[in-house]
């Protein structure tokens, strides 16, 4: 039972609490922008790095692995390895912004 302004006083501190959630969940946004992973394959002869975003900043190919009578498994390597990049970029981004969903049920969010 609500008693006099207990409602509205509830109210704007819930909407404070959302506000200061939503402002941390813009900068932990800006830091998954920051944040690297990598991903090899080949035993490290290809090398992808990507951010948080799951953006390819980067691709490193060994030179012994480039033959140019065999681009496919240069192709192969390079699709795993990004492969590879990108799924762990998306495990920074639940692990990161999943602290931010912990306890509400929202089918579609992260």
């Amino acid at each position: 039972m609500m008693r006099g302004m207990g409602g509205m006083g509830n109210m704007q501190k819930m909407m404070k609490q959302m506000q200061k959630m939503q402002k941390e969940m813009q900068k932990a946004q800006e830091e998954l922008a920051e944040k690297t992973v990598e991903g090899t394959a080949g035993g490290g002869m290809v090398t992808v790095i990507a951010n948080g975003h799951k953006q390819i900043l980067e691709v490193k190919i060994k030179e012994e692995v480039v033959d140019p009578e065999d681009i496919e498994m240069l192709q192969d390597l390079i699709l795993a390895a990004t492969n590879d990049a990108l799924k762990k970029a998306e495990e920074l981004t639940a692990d990161t912004m999943g602290q931010f969903t912990k306890g509400l049920n929202i089918p579609g969010l992260f």
